[in-house]
């Protein structure tokens, strides 16, 4: 019942900063699909050019040193959320974790809509394989440390400046904890990035290198 009503209690507190950051993160989701038919035709045929690179290196089975990637993954993830963690203990740095969501929205769009724009629907394939998996838990995992940093900011604005009451460790405990959780499941994502996707991209690339590039 208590975890029910904190639940509850939490949701109540929380839902519009939830409501907020989901608005900028598909803002930026729908920002990223339009650039794509922004780009001119020779940055089209350079990315293209890449793919079928990157598509051949798939298929060829050549995806570098397992360990090197989980590593590169896990350093992206990380560092993003650890910004977060940073920006959330302050006040000034409210606008530039939305600034993150935005530019995360950014790039899922603009990867997706190019795939699909220039593949068709064996990009749509391919993006289901290479871009949707890992990002089920990593764009959740931003938007859940979105939202503690701008709650925790909003914590420090009210105890410190207008009311000069409360203590910051419990907040800042929890703040501290969640980004901790959120980087053991984005550890648990750069493994599946290092391990899964390349096998998966594998199974659909064929496909892909029957087109014409």
């Amino acid at each position: 019942m208590n975890r029910n009503r904190s639940l509850q209690l939490y949701m109540k507190e929380h839902l519009p900063l939830y409501v907020f950051v989901l608005i900028i993160f598909i803002i930026g989701v729908v920002f990223g699909a339009v650039m794509v038919n922004a780009l001119s035709l020779e940055q089209k045929q350079e990315i293209m050019r890449y793919l079928s690179h990157f598509f051949s290196t798939v298929d060829q089975g050549e995806f570098g040193d397992v360990q090197q990637s989980f590593q590169q993954s896990f350093s992206l993830h990380i560092k993003w959320i650890l910004i977060i963690w940073i920006l959330g203990m302050s006040v000034i740095g409210l606008p530039l974790i939305w600034v993150l969501d935005f530019l995360k929205g950014v790039l899922v769009g603009f990867t997706v809509g190019y795939l699909v724009g220039q593949l068709s629907w064996k990009g749509l394939l391919f993006a289901l394989v290479s871009v949707a998996p890992q990002n089920l838990i990593v764009i959740p995992a931003i938007i859940i440390c979105s939202v503690t940093a701008m709650a925790f900011s909003i914590h420090m604005v009210k105890h410190r400046f207008m009311t000069r009451r409360g203590t910051f460790y419990e907040p800042f405990m929890r703040y501290s904890a969640t980004i901790l959780l959120s980087g053991v499941l984005l550890a648990g994502v750069a493994l599946f990035e290092a391990y899964v996707s390349p096998v998966m991209m594998k199974w659909v690339t064929p496909m892909l290198m029957t087109m014409s590039f």
